[in-house]
């Protein structure tokens, strides 16, 4: 059997994934187990939990291990048998191997290597690069400019300033344009860049205290950089002829930037792993090394619940050595139990199955809350996230039911990109502060008890939709084990914690 341990993640989100017989089993962050949010190997060291919990999730242990593959300078102990390949080809590697696709053409987009942008042909289990020539800054240092133009962090805060721009309408369009351009394959950006998005805010407060015109701002220099990334894959489009495109580096985080491409129209389906950034190096790279072992071609996709699992048992161990009392209900009884608590507009926590691997909540390691409660966004953002009233919140929703709410994209598996709500009244507390759009995830067969969830939801109420939010306190990372859950559900303003079977109330 051929066993390849994937390793990243040296600045932050430090990732281990492992790949027997050139498939993904396994793979976890290191935060999720460490509990400190983004720790990367520089701060703390080997992922040596995470490695241990990808080997035991696969019946392997670290001596099974023939080779570690990594994608990017990690400061990795001398003994280990380490194989290192470029940085871009890990994000590519884990674009297309962990695709529906067996051809595809691959974008990456990211910004810690030069070039910042790399174009890649995946064909018969093998990935070449394009050969297309990039010259300069790319699309995810320029946005990173942009944050710090909007006084927030660039690597930590992005999300932030997505947030602002899907307030927004992108009304001055014409003034971004003036600042950022597209010319042979290179952006012609504005040597002042910061200092005129700053003139353009305005000096108070660097423009964050007017929320109207600071999205207006914040949409309107987004929009321009979609149109020129459209422009880009609308070359690659032509150039190859290939019906399929993956979308791997960090860029891809934002799901407007995947929603705008996808809309486009010059590739018949696309794809974004489940995690695109440099945590998710860590399964390219494995995938990439393996992939001459493979017994079969990519094109299969793969779950994005490769992390942690806990089983009935181990459930209730925990449970009883936190002397608190529960309910262990079968599904019938454990979904209609939830459905009364979402209907009377509580916040259930929500734990299944084995954990995500990418940063979002897929119905695994979930928070979920009725959108049709008016107050649903106060109670998560004062209450239990800590975070600014404008940004708003995920939706689950099954994939046949997705057109009857939202438009866009035919699917959003991993939360990957976002919708225009069809009619905004229905969600008086998501669309708020003149947001049209907000990210969708669609639920398929998979998780099944979130479908359940949603179906059960649909009937109650006639808007099988459930608000999703990562399952973590103020500043903390995903839950991973039942004790987690427990923890949390006790400090913070959580109603109710469904883990498993059992069900805790407060």
């Amino acid at each position: 059997m051929s066993v390849i341990a994937g390793i990243s993640g040296g600045r932050r989100n430090a990732m281990a994934a492992l790949c027997l017989d050139g498939r993904l089993v396994a793979a976890c962050e290191q935060e999720r187990l460490r509990r400190v949010r983004g720790i990367g190997l520089l701060q703390g060291g080997f992922p040596a939990e995470a490695l241990e919990a990808v080997l035991t999730l696969s019946g392997q242990t670290r001596r099974s291990i023939q080779r570690y593959a990594v994608a990017e300078t990690l400061p990795l102990p001398p003994q280990l048998e380490l194989e290192i390949l470029s940085h871009h080809f890990g994000h590519a590697a884990t674009a297309f191997y962990t695709s529906p696709f067996d051809r595809a053409v691959v974008l990456v987009c990211d910004s810690h290597t030069t070039p910042e942008l790399s174009c890649w042909r995946g064909e018969g289990g093998r990935l070449v690069p394009l050969g297309w020539h990039w010259e300069g800054a790319g699309f995810a240092s320029v946005y990173s400019k942009l944050t710090r133009a909007f006084g927030l962090l660039p690597d930590w805060e992005e999300h932030k300033l997505e947030a602002l721009a899907r307030i927004g309408s992108a009304s001055q369009l014409d003034r971004a344009c003036e600042l950022i351009r597209l010319q042979d394959n290179r952006l012609i950006v504005d040597r002042r860049l910061e200092e005129r998005v700053d003139e353009w805010l305005g000096a108070q407060g660097r423009g964050l205290e007017d929320l109207a015109h600071t999205a207006e701002v914040a949409s309107s220099l987004q929009e321009r950089l979609a149109d020129l990334l459209v422009r880009i894959v609308a070359d690659l489009s032509r150039a190859t002829g290939i019906p399929n495109i993956c979308l791997g580096g960090g860029l891809f985080f934002n799901t407007f930037f995947n929603t705008c491409i996808s809309d486009a129209g010059w590739f018949d389906r696309s794809f974004v792993p489940a995690n695109p950034g440099n945590a998710g190096l860590a399964p390219g790279a494995a995938l990439a090394l393996g992939n001459g072992d493979a017994s079969s071609s990519p094109g299969g996709g793969y779950s994005p619940f490769l992390g942690p699992g806990y089983d009935a048992g181990e459930i209730k161990a925990v449970l009883d050595n936190c002397k608190l009392s529960y309910d262990y209900l079968d599904e019938n009884r454990l979904i209609d139990r939830a459905i009364e608590t979402l209907r009377s507009g509580r916040l259930v926590g929500w734990f299944q199955g084995r954990m995500e691997w990418g940063p979002r909540a897929l119905g695994n390691r979930s928070i979920v809350a009725s959108p049709l409660s008016p107050y649903v966004v106060d109670n998560l953002s004062v209450f239990l996230k800590r975070r600014e009233p404008h940004r708003g919140y995920s939706v689950s929703v099954c994939l046949e039911d997705l057109e009857r709410f939202f438009d866009g994209p035919p699917s959003s598996n991993f939360m990957e990109h976002e919708y225009r709500i069809q009619n905004p009244e229905l969600f008086p507390g998501l669309a708020r502060y003149g947001a049209k759009r907000l990210r969708v995830h669609t639920v398929g067969d998979d998780p099944p008890l979130l479908r359940r969830l949603l179906k059960a939801f649909g009937e109650a109420t006639g808007v099988p939709v459930l608000v999703n939010t990562s399952f973590n306190g103020f500043h903390e990372p995903m839950v991973c084990t039942p004790r987690d859950a427990v923890r949390i559900f006790y400090g913070t303003a959580l109603d109710a914690l469904v883990v498993g079977n059992f069900l805790m109330e407060k």
